[in-house]
């Protein structure tokens, strides 16, 4: 029996002093194979550790801080199957800063991301191909959406919305490629309509109609801005 415990003893003993001998191997082509350690430069602390199959990252790496308590603040779980790496990101407080999948490096579908030290999701974005594409919404901390927005290749594209606090919507206008082009409508923060109009290509086109508490105090001719200006009276 005491030769046996010692036995597994030792075998247990060679078996981690083996891990750590085997650790940061490459295979026979080079290529960097089973289990990796990442160190900082000048620290020498440990920066990431995972494992690579034949040059290949799979399963779930750690990313740490450079200090003392080599905090986790990132990891990738790598999914072979479509090269994606589930991504997450974290402050030194251990609270998720944003959240999403990587493909070749560039961000792709659904990213979320949070407010301070929260766990309230602050915005939701869509991206294709490391470009955001579709609606990108933004959250208050208590929930309520401060912003809807469309985009394209990256740039505003479509409707957007932008609310108060309180649910006002402040702004209803439409891009095209990044500028105002399209219908547009701001209000004061008591909902009432402060101006309206038209934009064609980022500039103010047309009649642009000017409110005070929602009562039309003035129109402007914005094709002709040193033109048609004129007041309403009472």
């Amino acid at each position: 029996m005491i030769n046996r415990g010692l036995f597994l003893i030792l075998f247990f003993q060679f078996s981690a002093l083996l891990a750590q001998v085997t650790t940061n191997q490459l295979d026979s082509d080079g290529k960097k194979n089973g289990l990796w350690r990442g160190y900082y430069e000048e620290s020498k602390r440990l920066r990431y550790e995972g494992t690579f199959l034949h040059g290949k990252e799979v399963g779930v790496f750690k990313y740490f801080d450079d200090t003392k308590a080599a905090d986790v603040i990132a990891t990738r779980e790598f999914n072979e199957k479509d090269n994606s790496a589930y991504t997450i990101f974290y402050n030194q407080n251990k609270f998720k800063v944003s959240e999403g999948k990587v493909v070749n490096k560039l961000f792709e579908g659904e990213w979320i991301y949070y407010h301070f030290n929260s766990k309230a999701i602050m915005t939701k974005e869509w991206y294709k191909n490391g470009k955001l594409s579709g609606l990108r919404t933004v959250y208050f901390p208590d929930g309520k959406v401060a912003e809807e927005t469309h985009y394209e290749d990256g740039l505003k594209h479509g409707s957007c919305k932008i609310y108060s606090d309180k649910g006002v919507v402040l702004e209803e206008t439409v891009y095209q490629k990044g500028q105002y082009n399209g219908p547009a409508i701001f209000r004061d923060t008591n909902g009432f309509i402060a101006s309206k109009g038209n934009f064609v290509l980022g500039k103010k086109e047309g009649v642009w109609e000017f409110y005070e508490k929602d009562k039309l105090v003035k129109k402007r001719n914005m094709s002709y801005p040193e033109g048609l200006s004129k007041r309403k009276k009472n």
